[in-house]
């Protein structure tokens, strides 16, 4: 019996070499009036795995197969293929008694990575994998650059990122990343959904930018003449649409932030945001606390998770304290025991925080946070009662004009969202944005503009109303292990390879 071996016929060319023979491969073929990329359309009957799924009732049947090349063993006269489909992998059982000499001939040319089509009988093998015995095949679309394994394998993760293609081709655990993610988005859809949110899409473009404290992205509107801001949060169209009546909204949509990349941020990410009229910021927790623990249940079936080896409960409650006791827990500062700026700016010192250049007593509290405390949140917590210098949108505590009615949910020490009992004072609204157009003046490009039209809406009256905001991207993160926001976007943002 001949020894099974692996073919290819590249082994011993340089890349160059490949990619030469390749190209002439195309060439004959479409001399020969088979170019395979006049091949329109392949009608296929089944996939990979439902035939390993369901082999007892389709033993014996015909069936037809398309995908992509990923193997080819010689055995005396027979073939052994493999073939990588939508669903996963299958074996291919091909000799020249049933293709016949020159079908078979052809068949030899074909390279790793090449698309074919084939038909054939399912069964299992001696050695007793199921395959599909295969009696036509046929080349759907030609491959002229090799999969990667022979020249630099797989393990340049910049050149993964840059292509995803090959990426998704030789990793199977990368597919099931953005499978969850997408099961993510269904869960968040379909909680919202079920409470009687209603979806809606709101402009990407916008000429006043707001909603968050970020620096947007510009850009030209050529026709209207006019400067315009690709949108950082969906905050205010979707606030205008509760005072419109609509007393439960939801989007789910892309943000741009002109600012840094890390393995957390991306320039452009995905949000939900979600806004509820008559409810608080107690309310907003209960959902967030609901849309993360049904997303654990529903994907991986539990709320008990394991992070970057970190074991993590996603099961409701989650803990919930106040920024000031967040920061007195990890510093020892009791800042609601502080009464002027001065104080707070002598405290900060005292533990070697980095001040902020407005040095009041929001603003540092705010710093001790996010300096001191915020990394040691690894178990799910929401941090309540925000400053009001660094909540904007923000309804103020009635306990506290010092603070707002604010949460952040912090899972494994990073920011997973952001929610508000929201601001429906027009005339507070107006002095907060001033005050944060006075920051702009003096150099702050991520502080918010002025924008008339919401304060317009808000003059109609916006009932009592919460929001929030969560990050598709990290918490996807979370649910697939993933140590950088780049393993969970198709195509993250990357700087251009120097030629």
């Amino acid at each position: 019996m001949s020894e099974e071996v692996c073919v290819s016929g590249e082994e011993t060319l340089s890349l160059s070499e490949v990619l030469q023979v390749r190209r002439d491969k195309l060439a004959r073929l479409q001399e020969e009036g088979r170019d395979p990329f006049h091949v329109t359309k392949f009608v296929r009957t089944a996939y990979s795995q439902e035939i390993k799924d369901q082999f007892e009732q389709m033993e014996g049947q015909k069936v037809s197969l398309a995908g992509r090349m990923m193997s080819k063993r010689v055995m005396g006269k027979a073939f052994f293929v493999d073939i990588l489909d939508d669903k996963g992998r299958i074996q291919l059982y091909m000799k020249v008694d049933d293709l016949g000499e020159e079908l078979f001939n052809q068949f030899l040319k074909w390279d790793i990575g090449d698309i074919i089509g084939v038909s054939g009988a399912v069964f299992r093998t001696r050695r007793g994998e199921i395959s599909v015995h295969v009696e036509t095949v046929e080349l759907l679309a030609k491959s002229l650059l090799p999969l990667p394994e022979k020249f630099h394998g797989l393990t340049n993760q910049e050149l993964r990122y840059r292509q995803r293609y090959v990426d998704l081709i030789m990793n199977p655990d990368v597919r099931r990343t953005f499978e969850i993610r997408t099961k993510v988005i269904k869960t968040i859809r379909a909680f919202l959904d079920d409470l009687g949110y209603l979806e809606v899409e709101t402009p990407v473009l916008n000429t006043v930018s707001g909603g968050a404290t970020a620096r947007p992205f510009t850009t030209k509107h050529n026709a209207l003449g006019l400067d315009m801001f690709m949108r950082i949060a969906t905050e205010l169209h979707l606030k205008r649409l509760v005072v419109g009546g609509i007393e439960r909204v939801y989007e789910i949509g892309r943000l741009f932030r002109n600012e840094g990349i890390s393995t957390r941020h991306n320039p452009e990410f995905t949000t939900v945001e979600f806004y509820e009229a008559y409810a608080d910021y107690n309310d907003m927790m209960d959902r967030t606390e609901g849309i993360f623990a049904k997303a654990a249940l529903d994907i991986l079936g539990t709320t008990e998770i394991s992070y970057q080896g970190e074991p993590v409960s996603l099961a409701a409650p989650f803990a919930r304290i106040t920024m000031a006791e967040a920061v007195k827990i990890h510093t020892g500062l009791d800042f609601m025991a502080m009464t002027t700026d001065a104080e707070a700016v002598e405290a900060a010192k005292s533990i070697g925080v980095t001040l902020p250049k407005e040095r009041t007593w929001g603003s540092i509290l705010y710093e001790c946070f996010d300096q001191r405390a915020e990394a040691k949140l690894i178990q799910p917590t929401f941090i309540t009662d925000h400053p009001v210098e660094v909540s904007p949108l923000a309804k103020r505590c009635p306990s506290d004009p010092r603070l707002t009615e604010r949460f952040e949910l912090f899972i494994t020490g990073r920011e997973m969202a952001n929610a508000f009992s929201e601001l429906n004072d027009p005339i507070d609204q107006k002095q907060r944005f001033q005050r944060q157009m006075d920051m702009r003046a003096a150099g702050d490009e991520e502080a918010s503009m002025m924008d008339e039209d919401f304060i317009t809406a808000l003059e109609y009256g916006l009932p009592p109303t919460g929001g929030c905001g969560i990050g598709i991207d990290r918490m996807v993160m979370l649910l697939t292990d993933s140590a950088s926001i780049r393993d969970v976007i198709f195509f993250p943002t990357m700087k251009p390879e120097q030629n």
